[in-house]
C-alpha cells in the first residue's frame, strides 16, 4: 500500500469517526480511485472497496483479481460467476469486523444493485452518501493534484490559442473543434468536450458543435476541456468574427463584471451560494437575469463536474484547496451567447485562476 493510500485511508477514517460512520462501501469509479490511485474495471459484477473503522477489504470478482492485485495489497474476498457475491461479501464484512455496522456510507455513484447488495447484509443500518466523508475530502486538493490541474490548464490555454488563431469566415464549428482536438492529441490529452457555438448557436449553453459556418459579425463561444493523467481542464472564451454584433460589448462587459464579483466573493468560510449570488446580482441588476440560465460554477477534480457546486441554494462552505469553475453567462435567443469561464483553486486570500489567458474577446479578421 502506498503512503498516499495510507494517508487517504487515515483521513477517511478520521471523517468516519467524526460522523459516527462504521463502514464506507465504494464501487469502481472516482471515489475508489481517489483512495487507491486506481480502480478495477467497472462492469455488472459487484466489486467493492469496504473501509471499516480499523481494516479494509475488497469484494472482488475472480475475473478482476489477478489484474487488480498488481495495484494493491488489500485483502481480496473473491467470488465467481458460479458462486455469486453474497458469501464473499459476508466474509469481507466479517474480516473487517463490520458485519453489524450501524451506519454505512454508500458510494452514490456506484450501481444501485451494488448498493442494495451491501445494504441487504446490514438490515437496520443508518444509510448515507459520501458527502460528509469522502466527498468532503475530495473537494480539497493537495499540492500534487494542483500541479496536475495546472498542467492541464496550460495545455487547454494552448489549445484555445490555436483555435482562436485559426478562426476565419467559412470555417465550420466542427473545423474549429478539430483544431482543438488536434492540439490535445499532440499533448497526449484526451478531449472531453469541444463546444463551439457560432452566432445564435452560442445562445445554447450546451450547444452540440455542428456544421454551421462562421460568418462576419458572429460571436463565437468556445468551451473546451481534456484530460491528461487523472485530472482535466475546462475553459470558455469568446471570439468575434470581424465586426461585433450589435450590443456585444455591453453584454461582454456585464459578464466580465459578474466574473469579477464572483472572484471577489469567493473566500474561505463563505457559502457557495454567496458566490453564485454575487455573479447573479450583477447580471440581474443589468436587466439580463432571465438570460443567466445555469449555476455560476462546479467543482473539478477526478471528474469534470463534482462538488462543490456554486448554485443559488448551495450551503457548502468554501475551504482552502477547493477547485471550482466561475462561469457566468448571458444567452440571448436568436442572437448570441457569452460565457466566460475560469477554473480556480481557493487560497487563503482568495481564488487563484489556473488559466493565464485574458477573458477579453478575440477578434478574428473577416
Amino acid at each position: 500500500m502506498t503512503e498516499r493510500t495510507k494517508n487517504r485511508l487515515a483521513a477517511l477514517r478520521s471523517k468516519m469517526a467524526e460522523h459516527g460512520v462504521d463502514l464506507v462501501a465504494l464501487g469502481p469509479g472516482s471515489h475508489m480511485h481517489w483512495v487507491l490511485g486506481f480502480h478495477p474495471h467497472p462492469d455488472e459484477r459487484p466489486c467493492l472497496l469496504l473501509v471499516g473503522k480499523q481494516k479494509e477489504a475488497f469484494l472482488m470478482p475472480v475475473l478482476n483479481a489477478e489484474g487488480s492485485r498488481q495495484s494493491t495489497d488489500i485483502a481480496f474476498h473473491t467470488w465467481s460467476d458460479t458462486e455469486g457475491p453474497k458469501a464473499a461479501l459476508r466474509s469481507a464484512l466479517a474480516d473487517i469486523a463490520e458485519d453489524n455496522a450501524g451506519h454505512v456510507v454508500v458510494d452514490e455513484t456506484m450501481r444501485a444493485d451494488f448498493a442494495l447488495l451491501v445494504l441487504a447484509q446490514l438490515p437496520g443500518a443508518k444509510q448515507s452518501f459520501t458527502t460528509e466523508t469522502l466527498g468532503a475530502l475530495r473537494m480539497r486538493k493537495d499540492d500534487s493534484e494542483y500541479e496536475e490541474l495546472k498542467m492541464n490548464s496550460a495545455i487547454a490555454d494552448e489549445a484555445m490559442q490555436k483555435a482562436l488563431a485559426a478562426l476565419k469566415p467559412g470555417m465550420a464549428e466542427r473545423d474549429v473543434a478539430a483544431v482543438v482536438k488536434a492540439h490535445f492529441a499532440q499533448e497526449a490529452s484526451s478531449p472531453l468536450f469541444t463546444i463551439v457555438g457560432a452566432g445564435s448557436n452560442g445562445a445554447f449553453p450546451h450547444h452540440q458543435t455542428g456544421d454551421r459556418k462562421l460568418a462576419e459579425g458572429d460571436a463565437v463561444v468556445i468551451d473546451i476541456g481534456a484530460r491528461r493523467g487523472d485530472f482535466s481542464s475546462d475553459i470558455t472564451r469568446m471570439a468575434i468574427i470581424g465586426a461585433e454584433p450589435e450590443g456585444y460589448s455591453e453584454i461582454h462587459a456585464i459578464v466580465e463584471r459578474a466574473v469579477q464579483a464572483a472572484l471577489k466573493a469567493a473566500r474561505p468560510g463563505v457559502a457557495a451560494k454567496e458566490v453564485d449570488k454575487a455573479a447573479r446580482d450583477v447580471i440581474t441588476e443589468a436587466g439580463y437575469g432571465e438570460y443567466f440560465v445555469h449555476r455560476t460554477g462546479h467543482g473539478m477534480g477526478l471528474e469534470g463536474h463534482e462538488p462543490p457546486y456554486l448554485t443559488s441554494n448551495s450551503e457548502t462552505v468554501l475551504e482552502v484547496g477547493m477547485v471550482f469553475s466561475i462561469e457566468p453567462g448571458i444567452y440571448l435567443p436568436g442572437r448570441f451567447g457569452i460565457r466566460l469561464e475560469d477554473i480556480v483553486i481557493l487560497r487563503e486570500g482568495g481564488p487563484e485562476i489556473l488559466s493565464n489567458l485574458s477573458r477579453a474577446p478575440y477578434v478574428a479578421k473577416a
